[in-house]
């Protein structure tokens, strides 16, 4: 579950930015206070909810992932969206591709692929090799 700030704001993210498909959401005065959704690929779900009054949303510490088989595609349509990505894809030393950018109330997230790296030990030294080529 995230904390957010505005629940509707963040639903323009996480399910119209990203892909991810509406399960449920809690209204309170008609405006929404709670969603769950879940990932566009998969079985995993993140729950967004209202944060109270005076209450932080800091979540430092704490990034988000999310990994995406076709990262470079994925990234040039949230930059056609106008979508400001941090750090664009790039081929980490641990052999997974990583971008990174930050939601509407500043939670960092990674998209990434790990492809058939997912399951196996960290190579740096293999995967600098594999960066380099």
């Amino acid at each position: 579950m995230v904390y957010v700030k505005d629940v509707e704001r963040g639903l323009v993210f996480y399910r119209d930015l990203l892909g991810f498909k509406l399960i449920e959401d809690f209204r309170y005065e008609n405006r929404p206070v709670y969603a769950r959704l879940r990932s566009p690929g998969g079985d995993g779900t993140i729950a967004l909810h209202q944060v109270g009054p005076g209450d932080s949303i800091s979540s430092d510490g704490v990034r988000l992932y999310f990994e995406v088989r076709e990262l470079d595609e994925f990234c040039r349509k949230l930059q056609k969206k106008n979508f400001y990505i941090t750090k664009l894809p790039r081929m980490m030393p641990w052999g997974w591709r990583h971008a990174y950018l930050n939601d509407p109330d500043g939670h960092e997230i990674s998209l990434y692929w790990a492809g058939e790296n997912r399951m196996k030990k960290t190579m740096i030294k293999a995967a600098q090799k594999a960066a380099r080529a």
